[in-house]
């Protein structure tokens, strides 16, 4: 059988990327190594943006019934000061996040696509890539082989995909930051809330189950003190009120956070997710990039008209990056934890005594108040101003 997209790896990307193709009447087979429900490591935050496409797909109501809360407010707190804001809402009037358990998103969002018509073979390792002078044409694993008008790499960071077709890479920066979480209960947490300090931020929200998800992200250079015991590390910092509870699952983590773009197609095979573009998860951006990247792929690879695969996929490379840039450096500004010049304290400072602005603020991350506008110098100038 030969398939139009065989994708690599079936959490969120690529689960995505095949319930799309599919609605369009694409044959789709997706192959993960693992088995589902099961876990992975990851803040698991989907911004409100992220949000509204899964309304947009009509998926929402699945992820209500799982019984995850949804999110309205950030708390930031930076010691001297602090503010809380509710991001402006995204497409259709949502205005929620969520931070589902990966065990409750991953398989929804499996079902889904295969509810779409798609095929779904998990506990299957790829093992290589089937070409024919130079054009991928699909894929060889546990002794078998399919083919496919085109290959997906969905399958994370350190993609197989990307590195058996050799995707380029750029403008890629150290990593920044190591990140250690783990599972309380006993905790009246209905918000996002943020403790940032010089070396560590603490982050603190609500998923399923009545747990809250309580995250430490901490300074590279802090690494080799923090792996020494990490638990003991992780506990150290956090605020007095999440010690107040009960932690119910090891601490987990990682420093194993890069950041990079990669071209995300080539000659029989594309990238979507983590794979083509991967930064740290401070602003927890994966799951809502990765829902945005699922549309542009799909709708790159199911364009009529006149434009040839590879200009649509050209032009889906481009769209990516047009969209991510701002807040690709503004996180990765976020995770050096260097020390901010005094003019952005200042900033802060006066954002705290504006609601409407603090709203804004807040409202970067969750993708409904773009970076180049916010930090654009004449708004930047009122807020000061007004101040």
């Amino acid at each position: 059988m030969t398939w139009d997209g065989i994708i690599v790896g079936g959490r969120v990307a690529g689960s995505a990327t095949a319930l799309l193709l599919a609605r369009q009447g694409c044959k789709v087979l997706v192959l993960d190594k693992a088995s589902f429900p099961s876990d992975t490591l990851s803040t698991h935050y989907i911004h409100s943006s992220g949000i509204a496409r899964l309304n947009r797909w009509g998926l929402l109501h699945r992820l209500r019934a799982t019984g995850c809360p949804g999110i309205r407010q950030n708390h930031l707190d930076f010691g001297p000061f602090g503010f809380t804001g509710t991001p402006p809402a995204a497409e259709g009037g949502v205005a929620e996040a969520f931070a589902p358990r990966r065990t409750v998103l991953d398989k929804l969002m499996v079902d889904a696509a295969v509810d779409a018509g798609c095929e779904f073979r998990e506990n299957y390792a790829v093992e290589g890539l089937l070409s024919d002078n130079g054009w991928v044409t699909g894929i060889r694993g546990r002794g078998s082989e399919e083919r496919a008008g085109i290959v997906i790499g969905a399958d994370g960071a350190h993609s197989l995909v990307a590195r058996l077709v050799d995707a380029p890479q750029n403008d890629a920066r150290p990593v920044l930051s190591c990140m250690y979480y783990a599972y309380w209960s006993g905790l009246a947490i209905l918000s996002t809330e943020i403790q940032i300090r010089s070396k560590h931020t603490t982050i603190a929200f609500p998923t399923n189950d009545g747990l809250t998800l309580v995250v430490v992200s901490s300074a590279i250079a802090e690494f080799p003190r923090i792996r020494l015991d990490h638990e003991a590390a992780y506990l150290a910092v956090l605020p007095e009120y999440i010690r107040a509870g009960r932690r119910e699952t090891r601490v987990a983590g990682t420093a194993d956070l890069p950041n990079f773009y990669r071209q995300p197609y080539g000659p029989g095979w594309a990238l979507v997710g983590d794979a083509g573009y991967h930064k740290d998860p401070l602003a927890a951006q994966g799951i809502s990039d990765a829902f945005r990247d699922a549309e542009l792929l799909s709708a790159a690879l199911t364009a009529g008209g006149s434009d040839s695969r590879e200009a649509s996929l050209a032009k889906y490379e481009r769209l990516r990056n047009a969209e991510t840039r701002a807040m690709y450096d503004f996180t990765c500004q976020r995770a050096s934890y260097e020390e901010p010049p005094p003019s952005m304290v200042q900033l802060l400072e006066a954002i705290s005594r504006s609601p409407e602005d603090a709203n804004h603020f807040v409202g970067l991350d969750a993708g409904t108040v773009r970076c180049e506008q916010f930090f654009h110098p004449g708004n930047v100038q009122r807020i000061m101003r007004q101040s």
